[in-house]
Formats: structure tokens, sequence, C-alpha cells
């Protein structure tokens, strides 16, 4: 089975809530992204997959995880010179979101 020919780290962020951000700081430009897992199973297989991130040129970068699930950061350099150094940081959803009430 074919795997991706570029470096890349890979984060398991396990079970995230939706709105939880996920901070992600690096030393060069890379990829920054984020998937669920079966997409992550895709880009490990060199299949077709999505995700939500693309080219992070400042660091720290945050993206927000859009529903709950079993989620993945990937940074990677393809496209780039090098891999970044990389660390990430889940700040967790408010439990309680308050709703605006009607007028």
């Amino acid at each position: 089975m074919p795997k991706p020919n570029f470096r890349f780290t890979h984060y398991d962020l396990k079970e995230q809530r939706a709105g939880t951000i996920i901070e992600v700081s690096l030393n060069a430009v890379n990829n920054v992204r984020l998937m669920t897992s079966p997409n992550f199973q895709r880009f490990t297989e060199v299949l077709d997959f999505k995700y939500i991130g693309g080219v992070a040129r400042k660091s720290p970068i945050k993206i927000a995880v859009p529903e709950s699930g079993h989620w993945h950061v990937v940074v990677d350099m393809e496209g780039h010179h090098g891999l970044a150094e990389s660390s990430v940081k889940v700040i967790a959803a408010p439990a309680n979101q308050k709703m605006p009430r009607p007028s």
C-alpha cells in the first residue's frame, strides 16, 4: 500500500466536541490539516481526502472543530522546504454556550 512521499507529523486528538479550538504552533511554513479518522486513513493510503486548514504562513494557527467526533491534525511539508517543528494545544469548547433569548 502506498504511503505519502513527504514527511509529516501526526497528532491524534481523540474525541473532541464541536467548537473546540485546535491551536497549532509552527517554526516554519507548513500545511496544517484537521481531519476525521476516515479521512486520516485515506491520507495515509494516498487517496483523496477532505480536511480543514491548508498552508499556515503564520503561527499559531487556530482551527475550530466543526462537529463532535474523533479528529486528527497533520502537519506536513508537501510543497515546502522541510518539516516544521510543531506543537498542538486543545482549547475545550465551552460546556454551555448560551443562546440569545428572543426579545
